[in-house]
């Protein structure tokens, strides 16, 4: 890998959008929330803006794996397996719906290390999504390239999730939700919905549930346990993926002057760990 990536830290792009209602009624749905339906002037629940700036590439420009092709804004890494590592927000506002909402990203950071199954290519991008005269959020998403799966290859070790939940909720993964997560977010990444790819070119034994989806059901979770807390920041890592070969429990407790979250995978292993902070 010796193209000059370093050549893409400080690239931007600016997009706008709508926080349209539907969107957000969808996916309360899709979470099976009761909520009424969104009204304009109502707040878009944390990390929800993920439902807007969708972007529409032509399929002409789709790659192997469902996803954009690379070398427009992200790196043009050539490990052909991406995963949602992680991120890291900053609540500063609502975004309210009906708002005019814009989005500029930054590639703040490219890097590449050898792993336990050889090279891996991590890139972080920094978004500021703001509503009127000021932002309203300020997201770090890290994205994770890893090399294509070699036959025999044994599996990450397993961690034990954080002990004594104060609170939590079993999740059965089913093609459904996942599709319509993947229709909401306009994600064509076929792992999530296409399972002869994801067992026959990327090794896995299952669909895989989408990281986003795993950091919005934790954040959904908070609003459950705490529906009238303001959230101030979030964080998430990904340990492992999350697969549809059945149920997975969410859970959390008080922890770090908020709360500490973490999802298990269907064999009780840690899969993503979480933070939460009040205003």
């Amino acid at each position: 890998m010796g193209e000059p990536y370093g050549a893409w830290i400080g690239k931007t792009r600016t997009v706008r959008d709508i926080a349209a209602a539907g969107p957000a009624a969808r996916l309360a749905a899709t979470l099976d929330r009761d909520d009424r339906l969104p009204a304009p002037g109502d707040p878009l629940p944390p990390a929800w803006h993920w439902l807007y700036f969708l972007e529409a590439v032509p399929m002409s420009e789709i790659g192997p794996d469902g996803h954009a092709k690379r070398g427009d804004f992200l790196p043009p890494v050539p490990l052909p397996r991406r995963m949602w590592a992680g991120g890291r927000f900053r609540f500063l506002a609502p975004i309210r719906i009906g708002d005019e909402i814009e989005r500029t990203s930054e590639i703040v950071d490219v890097a590449l290390k050898e792993g336990r199954t050889g090279p891996l290519a991590f890139c972080t991008v920094r978004h500021t999504i703001a509503a009127g005269a000021g932002s309203c959020v300020i997201e770090e998403h890290d994205i994770v390239y890893r090399g294509a799966p070699v036959p025999g290859e044994a599996p990450a070790p397993a961690q034990a999730p954080p002990d004594g939940a104060a609170f939590g909720r079993t999740i059965s993964p089913d093609p459904v939700l996942l599709f319509r997560f993947s229709a909401l977010t306009f994600n064509g990444h076929r792992i999530h919905y296409d399972r002869p790819y994801a067992a026959n070119v990327e090794g896995y034994p299952g669909l895989i549930v989408h990281g986003p989806l795993l950091a919005i059901l934790l954040l959904d979770l908070v609003r459950r346990e705490q529906p009238g807390a303001t959230l101030g920041a979030f964080s998430f890592r990904a340990f492992r993926p999350v697969f549809d070969t059945g149920p997975f429990r969410i859970a959390g407790k008080p922890g770090g002057g908020g709360l500490l979250l973490w999802a298990e995978d269907n064999g009780g292993a840690l899969a993503m760990k979480a933070e939460a902070t009040f205003s």
